[in-house]
């Protein structure tokens, strides 16, 4: 449900620079989502990015618990 329902996300929202599903079955997966600036991220989840996960309509019926978000910035390597 998840991969269908992201695949077409760069073309709908603009400010994602990058994005992957990264599955760990039997049921677990990973979104990661990369964004141009915090402007973008709040364009597309709100406000309370930092403080309320983001569900697609549909997607509470495939949690097998509740969902959990992380929010990570990129350090230089550099």
């Amino acid at each position: 449900m998840i991969v269908s329902a992201v695949r077409e996300f760069p073309d709908r929202h603009p400010g994602l620079v990058d994005h992957e599903v990264l599955l760990a079955p039997p049921d677990a997966l990973l979104y990661v989502s990369r964004w141009r600036d915090e402007r973008a991220l709040v364009e597309y989840a709100g406000e309370h990015w930092r403080d309320r996960p983001f569900v697609l309509p549909g997607e509470e019926e495939y949690l097998v618990e509740p969902l959990r978000v992380r929010h990570f910035a990129l350090a230089s390597l550099r």
